[in-house]
């Protein structure tokens, strides 16, 4: 028996969840124009419409058309060059409260890795319901969104070995958690067969009819597809084309001369129609609805008061501001977050195994080529390489495994940020958190291998000094790993990463063999900003400070020059330094690399406008060049 339209069992109203006033979004004189540099361009064209809670609305148009744009800037992930009106409920659009209310789901399904579909669902409503609801309440919560979305047979499958279709629908269920009134979809049914395809819309009907306003982007849908939707509008060279429902088309269309063929899919048509292949026609269409202004797609509108008013009375209330901060409080995000980042680096154990075994291989490699050069007055130079090399190792092998991955993951926390998951603060503490023991860890296979191995003082406070050093550079080289892919893609950062250490390697031994004379005031200060340079200094504090006694001179050897430790240091500038300063300034670049990392995170995330006038001025500067060339 087919159950009625608004029935519980299929208005997909969520039990448990925080109660959301239905909002009823509309737009006036829209308009978006784009620069780059001398030459603007104008992708939407004071464009107008209405878009209803309860309904599925589907924004069509030919490639190019400013579809995605229009999507982008309803949403508040563009604001800047638009212009016009956005109102919710009849009211100008408070863009802040806007985007804590609504939830933008893009084309691409960044799902988080490396955690079943349940534990992704579980830890969005710890983030995103906080401790208003227990436990139990939550899985009653997440059970109603799986049944909804039909993802009872993948609840235990990683998110990687999920289907096309499971993933949408995932993507989907995390944004169903708070209960979001407005949810934006930016081509739900990209890489989708027909029958996936239509699963989705249809489920996505159901969650409108519980009183959400529904908007995604879609490209070409089939016949089939397109009678699903409630609502649409057809954007044409960045003007409205048409706006009204799906069985209105024809109609529409023929009321003005243009009869759609009655084997041809009417979503087709009047795509092509508003792209020009039949002549010149999408003037009279946009005139003919002045630019969306017109409400002559109502004619052709389904409508029942009685449903509408049911709509209205599933979720009632007033739009507060107070109601629509953070569920959670920044401790309990912190705790989520590190909880699901620990569980990633535990799963992920090929890389786990892989990073063990490069640690275990360079250290073998450095402990060989150095081999029992501690002690050995004749080899005191080498011993000093034997030093550097540490520093270097404790650069790179923290250091590329961000540079490689860390810009993926900021896809994925762009998208979690803009939809109000957490703060930025509660997530960088506990990535530094989650990070720091792994990279401890390592470092101290490496050096358990080859301290003994090149025959260091076996002293607990030289081990200590020596380790602790080390450990800092690892982590100071992390973060730096950390500010640059922040900022850049993979392809760039693996570029600049590598390139940027090499003046840090070369002034980190500016100055050696000239003894304590002082170098150029100029190089003075670019050396004191290379954290490699503090690090080899206490490296050499570590092994040859404290009064350290004579080295051993072979007996096979006649003369050994840098036998006496104090003569070896002062050669090498550093008799003067002290480990306690090295270690501060280590400490304090790291808490300086991570403020900047975080910083430049929050800029990429949501720019202020000096970050925005910086690039402006970037591109301006970019395109002189080129024009020069």
């Amino acid at each position: 028996m087919e159950l009625p339209l608004y029935s519980p069992a299929r208005n997909a109203n969520l039990s448990h969840l925080p109660q959301r006033p239905p909002i009823n979004l509309s737009f006036q004189d829209l308009s978006y124009t784009v620069s780059n540099g001398k030459v603007s361009k104008m992708i939407l064209r004071g464009i107008n419409g209405d878009f209803r809670s309860g309904q599925l609305t589907a924004i069509l148009g030919p490639s190019g058309a400013g579809k995605s744009t229009l999507l982008n800037i309803l949403a508040g992930y563009r604001v800047l060059g638009a212009s016009g009106i956005i109102s919710t409920n009849g009211e100008a659009r408070d863009l802040s409260l806007f985007r804590k209310l609504s939830r933008y789901i893009m084309q691409d399904d960044l799902l988080q890795p490396l955690i079943t579909v349940q534990e992704a669902m579980m830890m969005a409503a710890d983030l995103k319901l906080g401790e208003n609801l227990d436990k139990a309440k939550k899985t009653v919560v997440i059970d109603e969104i799986i049944n909804l979305l039909r993802l009872n047979k993948a609840k235990n499958t990683v998110t990687e070995r999920l289907s096309g279709g499971e993933r949408k629908r995932l993507s989907i269920a995390l944004e169903l958690v708070n209960n979001p009134p407005v949810i934006f979809l930016d081509e739900p049914t990209t890489g989708l067969d027909d029958v996936a395809s239509s699963t989705c819309v249809s489920l996505l009907k159901r969650i409108a009819r519980g009183g959400r306003t529904v908007i995604c982007s879609i490209h070409t849908p089939s016949a089939r597809l397109f009678s699903i939707f409630d609502h649409v509008y057809v954007v044409a060279d960045g003007r409205c084309a048409y706006q009204g429902t799906s069985a209105g088309v024809v109609p529409f269309l023929q009321e003005l001369g243009l009869p759609c063929p009655t084997t041809y899919n009417p979503a087709d048509f009047i795509i092509d129609v508003s792209s020009g292949e039949y002549g010149s026609h999408s003037d009279k269409m946009i005139s003919s609805i002045e630019n969306g202004r017109c409400q002559k797609w109502r004619y052709y509108a389904v409508e029942n008061c009685s449903q509408g008013e049911e709509i209205e009375q599933l979720n009632s209330g007033v739009i507060e501001k107070h109601n629509y901060h953070y569920e959670s409080s920044g401790y309990q995000q912190f705790k989520v977050l590190v909880r699901r980042m620990f569980l990633q680096t535990v799963r992920n154990r090929s890389y786990l195994w892989l990073r063990f075994a490069l640690h275990v291989f360079i250290a073998t490699i450095i402990g060989s080529l150095f081999n029992n050069m501690g002690f050995d007055g004749s080899k005191t130079l080498y011993n000093f390489g034997f030093c550097f090399a540490c520093i270097i190792a404790m650069l790179y092998t923290p250091m590329m495994p961000i540079l490689l991955a860390f810009p993926s993951e900021v896809m994925i926390i762009k998208r979690e940020y803009f939809n109000r998951w957490y703060g930025l603060k509660p997530y960088f503490a506990a990535l530094f958190v989650s990070r720091t023991p792994a990279t401890i860890f390592f470092a101290l296979i490496y050096l358990s291998i080859v301290y003994p191995a090149t025959a260091q003082p076996m002293e607990l406070s030289r081990i200590l000094m020596f380790v602790s050093t080390c450990v800092m550079v690892a982590l100071v080289a992390e973060s730096m790993g950390t500010v640059i892919s922040s900022t850049l893609n993979i392809v760039n950062s693996m570029f600049v990463g590598p390139v940027a250490s090499v003046p840090l390697m070369l002034l980190s031994v500016y100055g050696i063999g000239n003894g304590d004379d002082p170098p150029p005031l100029v190089w003075k200060i670019a050396r004191a900003c290379s954290f490699l340079r503090y690090g080899l200094e206490g490296l050499i504090v570590a092994i040859y400070g404290q009064s350290r006694a004579d080295l051993i001179c072979p007996d096979d050897v006649d003369y050994c020059e840098f036998k006496n430790v104090k003569y070896f240091t002062k050669l090498m500038g550093m008799s003067g330094v002290s480990f306690w300063l090295d270690i501060s300034v280590l400490f304090g670049m790291l808490l300086a690399m991570n403020l900047v990392a975080y910083y430049l995170l929050r800029q990429r995330l949501s720019p202020n406008y000096a970050f925005r006038a910086i690039k402006v001025l970037g591109r301006f500067i970019k395109n002189k060049m080129n024009n020069s060339h």
